[in-house]
């Protein structure tokens, strides 16, 4: 089933009686997840599962969602914070989730926008926490997407919530979109809500949020476009705005792409999905040459870096092929993660001594 097919379902915009007999089903099926889930976190929150401890602090950006609510901007933004504000060396620690060789598609994006930041990858983080620490004299680790990977103990859990799709209307896998009950939200330092730009109802979800847990600081945040990357070079982002433009990408919420291009002003004639964490083939560039090539001879293809890292071509048939790079801006409580960060690391080191 296509993503936008499940969501549809899921959210009950198909209202059809076969449709409802489905969503039946699923809820379901809910049922056994969420026993497993709240089995797996009483284990470890009674210490019958042990986690494993660390000699460097453990920061942690995760979710309590299936799907994009964009931690790879997130885990740039505190792994430069780390290096620059707190003069430490940090290392990126993930599953590695879509990746059919080494890297995947966050870990290459990652790699493009911070260079002097390793990245490893790899289904045990316990493990490849100890290799960092060891081989590459990592000071701090960044655990990326790992709220409910609980062996590697961490000293701070940031958990982003996707302002877009209220957690407070979410249902379990696979009636929804839930990995684990809200609940989990009391093992988080903060919460940050992401793409509150595309939200209108930001207040009402940080209203329920503050009230069901009244102990947890909820910071608000956007994905902010920064440029675009075209050909090697950096372009500035109102570059395209006279040219016709189609976009394609493979992501977990497209429609975030679709509207972050509308607010750049941007309305392309086509827009092409793929999965996410799509691995492009030989047959998928060929495909989209045909595509481009039934284009414009001036037109532009848009698509995200995310998605560019893993073609690293210049032009689809003779149209450039721009990739858009983001990166996270905080609203509010930016000085909260800040004191939340420094309380696990220390006072920042005080550079005019």
């Amino acid at each position: 089933m296509r993503r936008e097919h499940f969501h549809a379902l899921i959210s009950a915009e198909r209202r059809s009686v076969g449709a409802s007999f489905v969503r039946a089903g699923l809820r379901a099926v809910s049922i056994p997840y969420a026993l497993g889930s709240r089995c797996r976190n009483t284990l470890f929150d009674r210490q019958w599962k042990k986690s494993f401890r660390v000699d460097v602090p453990v920061l942690c950006v995760g979710n309590l969602t299936l799907g994009g609510t964009g931690k790879t901007p997130c885990v740039e933004y505190l792994a430069a914070l780390v290096r620059d504000a707190y003069d430490r060396r940090p290392v990126i620690l993930s599953r590695g989730y879509g990746a059919d060789a080494s890297r995947n598609d966050e870990a290459m994006v990652l790699e493009e926008n911070l260079p002097d930041v390793p990245h490893l990858q790899g289904a045990d983080r316990v493990a490849i926490a100890r290799a960092a620490i060891e081989e590459l004299e990592a000071e701090v680790l960044i655990l990326d997407d790992g709220f409910q990977h609980r062996r590697l103990a961490r000293d701070l859990d940031i958990v982003l919530l996707d302002a877009t799709r209220p957690l407070q209307k979410e249902a379990m896998f696979p009636r929804g979109l839930l990995r684990e009950s809200v609940t989990g939200l009391k093992r988080a330092g903060i919460a940050i809500l992401t793409r509150c730009d595309q939200a209108a109802d930001v207040g009402e979800q940080r209203h329920w949020l503050e009230s069901r847990f009244p102990k947890l600081p909820v910071a608000t945040s956007i994905h902010q476009a920064r440029e675009w990357q075209c050909n090697g070079e950096s372009v500035p982002l109102a570059e395209y705005t006279n040219r016709p433009v189609a976009a394609f990408c493979g992501l977990g919420n497209p429609q975030a792409f679709e509207l972050t291009l509308a607010k750049l002003g941007y309305r392309p004639s086509e827009f092409r999905t793929f999965a996410d964490h799509h691995n492009y083939t030989r047959e998928d560039v060929d495909g989209l040459r045909r595509w481009a090539e039934t284009l414009p001879a001036d037109a532009v293809v848009l698509t995200t870096q995310k998605d560019w890292v893993k073609l690293r071509i210049a032009d689809l048939a003779g149209r450039p092929l721009a990739a858009l790079r983001i990166g996270l801006t905080l609203l509010t409580g930016e000085s909260e993660l800040r004191s939340q960060v420094e309380g696990v690391l220390g006072d920042a080191p005080d550079r005019e001594n």
